[in-house]
């Protein structure tokens, strides 16, 4: 294996050699491909295949990297590959000129190229572009994987995404539909009178949700400053002020493990509307994500995780209780003391978090967390959260052990997270300072103090519903994807020895 490597490392070496001394001879006969700083395109492959009778003995403009060949004598032909899709090149030495089919011979897979010629059909029905001019834009100095097999390896394929969108066209497909998904999702919120904002991702203490961040240092104040792990307590001052209907659309940063559903850095949507509730989250969910699914795929049925997922609207709601209740056995509602939640909880072989208190709340939820949620694959709502686990939202006026808060839960993935806000500061402080105590025993995750937000609250902040909806997963929905690397262009990556 070690001399077969020796022998790869020695073929490479020798290719980007000759490669190198063809764009010196380039430089020297004074055509150096890396001079042009512009190109005018005014087709392309799509758009010619799709409109053949259209185009057909027109004069087109088209530029694209050159990822076949077949070199025949006086004529030659070129598989083209441009921004969307392929198309074949047929040049001609009578029309491009000698020299110039010449200098076309001696370029490589790989090199960028620009072409005008007419489009027509090959005797074999394909359809083409017959090249009267042709000029190399840009040398690939680097030679593309092996075309048959591609580039298959999915660690290399993420540090280098760019061989890997050259080589696998239909990855292209799916930063493609995240960017219709984003684009629809703006166009959702702005038709319902919602305001675009932006909020600082640094920040001189965490909040907003439960998560480590990443620290790092203001020179010039000589403090630490910390990446968002949310934007949820920004947005709400907007609320407090004024703003009724405010969403961001931003990076999150959270110091945590890395795993198919999870990247340190991953895109969020967070939206509050005030006099609104957990119930109109909810909805604009379904909306949002019904309605992508629609537009993107023309049909509400998508796969993923090997799942036929309906996302017709009408999405099943389902309390915590409820859930437990139905897919466990074990209903809750029944039980009032927390000693008999908690042996109940462990009659199934669930255990509570050492940093956890014995409670209701807390057994009520870890049975949900570690039996229930893998259960979930059809849109589900979970609502009715455990007070415990949602320190920043509002009790129910009919339990008060339980909160308004929803999840919502397709193929055991959780896509959005909604509460009805809490807008009491009285009890906002109580609910910080249980916080505290829970870092005080370990829990680096737990909330911290934020003085200023409850200021603000203090000011009086009118009943709020509000939402997190995780971009990423959404794609990964609408991608039929098993992993956020598929959907994220850059990855986070270990880097290499």
């Amino acid at each position: 294996m070690s001399e077969q490597n020796n022998a790869q490392k020695q073929d490479l070496n020798e290719i980007l050699q000759v490669r190198r001394d063809k764009l010196a001879a380039m430089r020297e006969s004074g055509n150096d491909p890396f001079i042009k700083t512009k190109y005018d395109v005014d087709a392309y492959s799509a758009q010619i295949k799709a409109d053949f009778e259209g185009f057909e003995g027109k004069t087109v403009s088209i530029a694209g990297r050159i990822m076949t060949r077949r070199i025949m004598g006086k004529a030659s032909f070129v598989g083209l590959r441009d921004n969307e899709g392929d198309i074949q090149l047929y040049v001609r030495r009578d029309d491009v000129g000698e020299d110039t089919y010449a200098a076309f011979k001696k370029w490589d897979i790989g090199d960028i190229v620009g072409i005008k010629g007419f489009v027509f059909k090959t005797q074999t029905g394909e359809i083409s572009v017959h090249a009267q001019h042709i000029e190399i834009l840009a040398k690939s100095l680097l030679p593309l994987p092996e075309k048959f097999h591609g580039l298959t390896n999915n660690d290399l394929r993420f540090r280098q995404r760019y061989v890997d969108l050259i080589m696998n066209p239909s990855v292209k497909r799916n930063f493609m539909i995240r960017a219709q998904f984003i684009k629809f999702m703006r166009k959702y919120l702005d038709d319902m009178n919602y305001v675009e904002v932006e909020t600082p991702v640094l920040n001189t203490i965490v909040g907003g949700a439960a998560a480590r961040p990443f620290v790092t240092h203001h020179n010039t104040l000589n403090i630490p400053m910390y990446m968002r792990i949310a934007t949820e307590l920004p947005l709400k001052r907007l609320i407090v002020g004024g703003m009724d209907r405010v969403y961001e659309i931003g990076r999150i940063f959270r110091n945590e493990g890395m795993d198919p559903k999870h990247n340190p850095e991953f895109t969020t949507v967070e939206l509050y509307q005030a006099y609104a509730d957990f119930h109109d989250m909810m909805d604009i969910a379904e909306g949002i994500i019904s309605g992508a699914a629609k537009e993107i795929h023309g049909a509400y049925e998508v796969e993923w995780l090997g799942e036929k997922i309906d996302l017709t609207p009408g999405w099943r709601r389902l309390t915590m209780v409820d859930a437990v209740k139905e897919y466990v056995g074990i209903d809750f509602g029944a039980i009032t003391d927390d000693l008999e939640a908690v042996k109940a909880a462990e009659s199934i072989g669930v255990e509570l978090a050492d940093t956890a208190d014995k409670t209701w709340g807390n057994a009520l939820y870890a049975c949900f967390d570690q039996r229930v949620e893998e259960k979930l694959i059809q849109p589900t709502f979970i609502t009715m959260y455990p007070v415990e686990v949602s320190p920043l939202t509002k009790a129910s006026p009919e339990d008060p052990r339980l909160t308004e808060r929803f999840e919502l839960f397709v193929c055991h993935s959780e896509l959005a997270n909604a509460y009805s806000e809490l807008n009491d500061p009285i009890v906002q402080r109580e609910r910080f300072m249980k916080q505290l105590e829970l870092r005080e025993r370990g829990d680096d995750e737990a909330e911290m103090l934020d003085e200023d937000f409850l200021t603000a609250m203090e000011y009086g902040m009118p009943p709020t519903g509000g939402m997190g909806i995780g971009i990423d997963r959404a794609v990964m929905l609408l991608t039929n994807s098993d992993t956020i690397r598929e959907v994220i262009c850059f990855p986070t990556m270990k880097p290499l020895d």
